[in-house]
């Protein structure tokens, strides 16, 4: 019951209400257009890249938002965008927010994508971390659709760099 309840208050705190219409809460990424639709009283946002209707939460808001930003800005091409795929990590499942590709197939930027009502924490960049020891992506980029961080990954020297935005020729 703790865990429903607190999920419905970070849900309902993260929308805001404009002339009695409920709007996802403004993000930091420009404004895009969606189609939406309603299900005995959920919401559904349309996924492009999935090509399929998927409830609307918090997080699939910052994810939807994300994959509009570096499809219109950052100018990647939508077929090199997958999202919500598998991945086996120290034998277990889990699952990445997006991952983009060069045409050649490597991973050049993985996402992490949070609820605007999360904090990122260390625990954010040690889960991209984590799942980047398999995709092996150049870039990372780690947003609660608020604040974004970006950082590009040094194999040579195992560091990693902070950026103040995802470089437009990776």
């Amino acid at each position: 019951m703790g865990e429903k309840f607190l999920f419905f208050i970070s849900f309902f705190i993260s929308e805001i209400v404009f002339n009695n219409q409920k709007s996802m809460l403004k993000l930091s990424f420009p404004n895009y257009e969606f189609r939406l639709k309603k299900i005995n009283q959920k919401r559904f946002i349309f996924d492009e890249i999935r090509k399929k209707f998927i409830e609307l939460t918090p997080e699939e808001w910052v994810r939807q938002n994300c994959i509009r930003f570096l499809e219109k800005e950052k100018k990647f091409n939508k077929s090199l965008i997958s999202v919500e795929k598998k991945i086996n990590l120290n034998n277990t499942t889990k699952r990445f927010d997006i991952l983009v590709y060069d045409s050649d197939g490597s991973c050049i930027l993985l996402v992490e994508c949070k609820a605007p009502n999360i904090k990122i924490e260390q625990n954010s960049f040690d889960q991209i971390i984590r799942y980047n020891q398999v995709v092996n992506a150049k870039f990372l980029m780690v947003t609660n659709g608020i604040i974004h961080y970006y950082c590009k990954i040094n194999n040579i020297q195992n560091k990693i760099e902070f950026l103040k935005e995802i470089p437009s020729d990776i």
